[in-house]
């Protein structure tokens, strides 16, 4: 008789709306060809403590902010633990999984990060620019972030209780994302134009380019799942790190050919192998 096929609780919502990307269309892809491999059902993630029984494992992809469903998202990581179901991706993640802390550990760190601070009285600690950003230290997918004028800065931090991040506006002249599956690279994307941030092209990463983005993928320390290393080219050339994705990145796939979609699901599903047989 047959083995039984793992079984997988797929987390997303295809109903979420983000601007210029369509979750749905990349979650239903995906699972059209985990499904060759595994019994996979999808689910929200309100939903998801609710339904770990009866799965070996747990993807998170396309779930949209936690911040929509905070409470439903405790639950879901407490009922994991309590269950021993392993999660892709690994929940110890310190980055965006954590919330926007690590930019500052980053900075304090000497890594090379777009410089981010929390207080008024270290907005010194910043390059000197005509405008800054602020955003939410708990944000997600631009909610709350804004952009200010020198002068102003001060005021958007008055008050807010460490609650905010200022960060200088860079003039950047592109952006450039690198896509892991586990420690792996598998591809690389870039927007020509910095003011049409999801109209990605393929990017041939030079090694200089993979070894800036494997230094944050090691710093993080999660032994498996998907993670978005995002950068943006600084005026002098170098490399900035703008995000750590390690919750549910956005994959893009429909900036590769059918080579390299069939490349990722190949990594992908041979992850989720390994998973589960580690925790058998």
């Amino acid at each position: 008789m047959p083995s039984p096929r793992p079984r997988i609780l797929y987390v997303t919502d295809l109903a979420y709306e983000a601007r210029g990307r369509r979750y749905c269309d990349e979650d239903i892809f995906l699972t059209s060809r985990l499904r060759e491999d595994f019994d996979l059902a999808l689910c929200h993630p309100r939903d998801a403590a609710a339904l770990l029984d009866g799965f070996d494992a747990v993807v998170v992809r396309n779930s949209g902010p936690v911040l929509g469903y905070r409470a439903a998202y405790d639950a879901f990581r407490e009922r994991a633990a309590e269950r021993g179901t392993p999660v892709y991706n690994q929940l110890t993640g310190r980055a965006d999984m954590a919330g926007k802390q690590y930019l500052l550990d980053l900075t304090a760190a000497g890594y090379p990060v777009i410089p981010t601070v929390d207080r008024p009285e270290d907005l010194h600690r910043l390059p000197p620019a005509d405008e800054y950003v602020v955003k939410p230290r708990l944000g997600a997918d631009s909610i709350g972030l804004r952009t200010v004028p020198a002068d102003r800065v001060h005021e958007a931090l008055r008050g807010d209780a460490g609650d905010l991040l200022v960060q200088p506006r860079v003039d950047f002249s592109h952006e450039i994302s690198f896509y892991f599956v586990d420690h792996d690279f598998q591809y690389a994307l870039y927007a020509p134009d910095p003011a049409r941030r999801w109209e990605l092209e393929p990017y041939d990463a030079t090694a200089h380019d993979l070894a800036f983005a494997r230094r944050f993928v090691e710093w993080n320390g999660i032994d498996h799942g998907i993670q978005r290393v995002d950068a943006c080219r600084a005026p002098g050339g170098e490399l900035l790190l703008v995000e750590l994705e390690d919750l549910n990145p956005y994959l893009s796939l429909d900036a590769l050919d059918e080579k390299g979609r069939s490349g990722f699901v190949d990594a992908l599903r041979n992850a989720l192998r390994r998973l589960v047989a580690a925790a058998a």
